[in-house]
């Protein structure tokens, strides 16, 4: 009975850590000038294909991070596995403010070769936060 109690609550936790972490993120968005950000225009930008200046090559964030946000990826260059990003597989997910505003900017610069904007941060945390593998 204890260990199901610990489960269910430790599930709570998580998602309403992410939740915070999430809704902290498109309120500072939203102050930017964007009033709306769709989980749908996310999913179109985590599949976009897009040159890197310097090396000619294609990337994209499945490169990495595969099309299905419940998978383990791989980072192409140096091999690290990645945990899934789907916080409904893993529960740490959107959970640190920090990493998250640290890792888009990483990997914004990495796959597009530019900071993501505020737009493209905030549709792409509706897909992250909501994929059920549709």
């Amino acid at each position: 009975m204890r260990i199901k109690l610990t489960i269910v609550l430790s599930l709570i936790l998580s998602s309403s850590l992410y939740a915070s972490v999430v809704d902290e993120l498109l309120t500072e968005y939203r102050a930017t000038g964007v009033e709306t950000f769709s989980a749908k225009a996310g999913k179109a930008l985590w599949s976009q294909e897009f040159i890197n200046a310097k090396t000619g090559k294609i990337r994209q964030c499945t490169t990495c991070h595969t099309a299905d946000l419940r998978n383990e990826g791989k980072h192409i260059r140096t091999g690290k596995i990645i945990k899934p990003l789907a916080p409904i597989t893993n529960p740490e997910r959107l959970t640190n403010l920090k990493k998250t505003r640290k890792w888009f900017k990483r990997n914004c610069k990495w796959t597009l070769g530019r900071e993501c904007n505020a737009q493209e941060k905030g549709d792409l945390l509706l897909f992250m936060q909501n994929f059920n593998g549709e």
